[in-house]
């Protein structure tokens, strides 16, 4: 086990929109370590969403992930001999890493040509509170709500 927690390391700024959690969403859609190809594979869908639709791209991709970010989860937890779905609430950064990770691996599942499409896709209809994404997010929510008698057993 660790001794301490290790320190957080800054991220930097992306080139286009300077925000950092643009870097991270863009590290989370790398495969292989190849980062201009996933700068790339964003970049060409925020321009696919700009075209699209007549919002800023920067914008519909942060309400996305504000939609997309669930509020609770359930965690197994294990009393007398029986285990419970115990609902806890979700720090902020796990909020949001949960979120970017949903919004890639249900674009990644979507049909279409490239990479770049079904993420722009993904993000417009995550955008407008529809698609997979949002669906899961909801899905957590209600599986959290139907054991909330057990949230007494939290720790």
């Amino acid at each position: 086990m660790r001794k301490r927690k290790p320190k957080a390391r800054p991220l930097d700024a992306d080139p286009r929109y300077n925000d950092p959690s643009v870097t991270q969403f863009v590290n989370n859609l790398m495969w292989d370590g190849k980062k201009s190809v996933a700068y790339g594979i964003f970049y060409d869908a925020l321009d696919l969403v700009k075209a699209r639709t007549t919002e800023n791209e920067h914008t519909i991709w942060k309400k996305a992930l504000n939609n997309a970010m669930p509020t609770v989860e359930v965690k197994s937890r294990r009393v007398g001999g029986s285990t419970f779905q115990i609902p806890i609430e979700i720090r902020a950064k796990r909020k949001i890493s949960i979120g970017m990770k949903w919004l890639i691996k249900y674009a990644r599942q979507r049909s279409g040509k490239g990479m770049a499409e079904k993420l722009a896709a993904e993000l417009i209809a995550a955008a407008k509170n529809e698609g997979a994404t949002v669906k899961r997010k909801e899905e957590m929510h209600r599986m959290a709500d139907a054991n909330k008698a057990f949230a007494h057993y939290r720790t």
